[in-house]
């Protein structure tokens, strides 16, 4: 340390910072925790031999213990940091690549609140919740607010579920007004594909409107596909390529016409809360991804929560519970006509809490901020992108919270994909999304800022892709053989279309590939 004192040191050279972050990541080649499992190992405490067991019904007994991995308390700790390791996250980069996902910073604090709820059990009487059920009396009423509907429910477990929620709920109506031939449900190519899953997946025709020359869903189609069996239009707005449909309330009117119900997936709600409301298009129901617009953490694609909305004459057919106030007292209440439950119990409550806490935080006019400021990102990065050779944006058109770009004339002049692109990316410690196929968008990567990133992040974002961009051009092998940096695996999309090399769980994997039991 001679001649490295305070002093000295103070003096020395300090490194510029390199044009782009240094990353590399760990790479722990991980096993299966059931891999993992010995016989016997134990990370808890099992009682002695003769202690006395507590006794259970004969109806909810196992008749073998579960096959559960067997492995003692530092393997699982040490099994579950590595793998935390080898993951991205909004926590560590800058994660506008996850596109429509609607990636956001979740205020630590929030996460306090959904613990003090942890230990309530949901069968516990209703005197003994009145706190969490206030939440959720408090919470529909705000979404309502936000959305123009009458009536919410907090009940579905993810969007998804909300989606399919709302397609029960257009089924019963028509059912109910005795008009079950209703057996089409129009959708859009830009919409979320879950609109049309979840209406396939409950018996329905689906209708695809493509975009016209504007990219915006053809309304000539629309007017040729309603008629007497229209059930409903599920539409996305604004879309996944981040424009808003400004003829939206002739959309609605067009099926109102022919006797179906307008439906609003407000999946990409981030860039219009407090601007624009679902019911004052004309639509008769909504629903809103809480773990994407309201701040709650995506967690690896779960625990998801979400929200369905409805007008007036729909409020007899939300799934249930929901939550009534009855003088200075909450209480659960199944709507008349209900669909049912969507998933066990009320409701996704550690993310209602979460959800509750980050509206509360901002109040309407911080609502609106999001919005604005989500905007303001997103075409700010647009501008960035764009300046990047080889990259474009299909048709000229202002956006909103997102945008569907294309590296189609990279590609060409290359040989680089964009999903090869996307894996690059990850060497430098940021997430890529390419978007839904099918690919209309040629060469596809779809980027949403949402509010929570800075100027900075954003020029930082748009170098890495300028960098990739122009490895591409110089040395497109060095592109085509990433990951170098990064645990990233390259899947051969092959087994996805064969069914019968499907499993969805380790012990049918081992049945199935490896010959066990």
């Amino acid at each position: 340390m001679s001649g490295h004192g305070t002093e000295s040191f103070a003096k020395l050279p300090v490194a510029p910072k390199p044009p782009l972050r240094r990353f590399h990541q760990a790479r722990w080649d991980e096993p299966i925790i059931f891999e993992m499992s010995r016989p016997g190992r134990r990370g808890v405490a099992v009682p002695e031999p003769g202690a006395p067991a507590v006794e259970l019904p004969e109806s909810v007994r196992r008749a073998e213990p579960p096959a559960l991995p067997e492995m003692a308390q530092p393997h699982v700790l040490r099994h579950y940091l590595r793998l935390s390791q080898e993951n991205l996250g909004a926590d560590l980069n800058i994660d506008v690549g996850q596109g429509t996902c609607t990636m956001k910073y979740s205020p630590k604090v929030n996460d306090s609140f959904a613990r003090a709820v942890a230990e309530l059990h949901p069968e516990q009487h209703e005197d003994t919740q009145q706190g969490v059920l206030e939440i959720y009396w408090r919470m529909e009423r705000m979404l309502a607010e936000v959305s123009g509907m009458a009536r919410v429910s907090l009940q579905p477990g993810s969007g998804s579920a909300a989606i399919y929620a709302n397609v029960s709920m257009i089924r019963a109506y028509h059912a109910a007004r005795g008009e079950g031939h209703r057996d089409q449900v129009i959708t859009t190519m830009f919409s979320h594909p879950s609109n049309a899953a979840c209406a396939k997946t409950a018996g329905y025709e689906v209708i695809t409107l493509m975009p016209d020359a504007d990219g915006l869903p053809d309304i000539e189609a629309l007017r040729a596909a309603v008629g007497p069996r229209t059930a409903a239009l599920m539409i996305t707005n604004p879309e996944d390529t981040g424009i808003f449909n400004p003829r939206i309330e002739e959309f609605v009117e067009l099926v109102h016409r022919a006797g179906g119900l307008a439906c609003y997936d407000q999946a990409n709600a981030n860039g219009i809360l407090g601007i624009t409301r679902a019911r004052d298009a004309g639509f008769d129901l909504c629903h809103f991804n809480l773990h994407k617009t309201f701040s709650t953490p995506h967690s690896c694609g779960g625990p998801a929560a979400g929200a369905c909305g409805v007008a007036p004459e729909l409020a007899e057919f939300l799934p249930g519970p929901v939550v009534e106030r009855e003088g200075d007292r909450y209480v659960l209440a199944t709507p008349e006509r209900s669909v049912g439950k969507i998933r066990p119990f009320l409701g996704v409550t550690p993310n209602i809490v979460r959800a509750y806490a980050w509206i509360m935080s901002l109040g309407a006019e911080g609502l609106r901020q999001v919005a604005e400021t989500a905007a303001l990102n997103n075409n700010y990065l647009m501008h960035k992108v764009l300046q990047i050779p080889g990259a474009s944006a299909h048709w000229d058109r202002r956006r909103i919270e997102q945008v569907r770009y294309s590296w189609k004339e990279l590609s060409e002049e290359t040989g680089v994909h964009s999903e090869e692109i996307g894996v690059r990316a990850a060497d430098f410690g940021v997430h890529y999304w390419t978007s839904h196929h099918p690919y209309l968008v040629p060469e596809p990567f779809t980027l949403e800022p949402t509010e929570s990133y800075s100027r900075e992040d954003l020029d930082e974002y748009a170098a890495i892709l300028a960098h990739v961009a122009g490895e591409a051009r110089t040395d497109p092998d060095l592109v085509k053989g990433a990951p170098y940096n990064s645990p990233v695996h390259k899947i051969d999309p092959t087994p996805l279309d064969d069914p019968e090399q499907w499993a969805p769980t380790w012990r049918a994997y081992v049945r199935k590939h490896l010959g066990g039991k």
